[in-house]
């Protein structure tokens, strides 16, 4: 991350209100800084039961789906049964670290995260996304209204 993106993450942070309402699902997601689209249909996992079940039971994600899970800051991939990205996001939605294709059996996690976008493996890659990216949610179907 170069010192731009740095101190424009920061600034980000310290000048973004306290938790925001979350949107209803499904979500665009746009990383702003590259210009690409991460999904085009996000959920979201903002309550105890969501969070919990995340992805289990899945067998894949197709390309453009994703879930967003609120609050969060470790993730496990036990009982997954196919690889998945990872962006850690903080407060202001910057991206804190990313890992790609996490395969099952797999913890990670970030402490400064406030929360974490579950991909299909080669998202980051195809997207180039990086740690200190701004990242943008919008209802997926807003894109239409106009």
């Amino acid at each position: 991350m170069n010192l731009f993106q740095r101190i424009a993450c920061g600034w980000r942070r310290f000048l973004t209100p306290g938790p925001a309402k979350v949107p209803e699902s499904p979500l665009k997601v746009v990383n702003t800084t590259r210009g690409t689209v991460m999904a085009t249909r996000l959920d979201v996992a903002n309550s105890g039961k969501t969070r919990r079940k995340g992805l289990l039971g899945r067998d894949h994600l197709a390309s453009g789906e994703g879930l967003w899970i609120i609050p969060c800051e470790s993730v496990h991939t036990f009982f997954m049964r196919f690889p998945i990205d990872l962006v850690y996001l903080d407060r202001g939605n910057c991206v804190r670290k990313v890992r790609s294709s996490v395969g099952a059996w797999r913890i990670s996690g970030c402490f400064a995260a406030h929360s974490v976008l579950e991909l299909p493996a080669g998202t980051v890659r195809a997207t180039a996304t990086k740690r200190g990216d701004a990242i943008e949610m919008t209802p997926a179907g807003s894109e239409q209204a106009g």
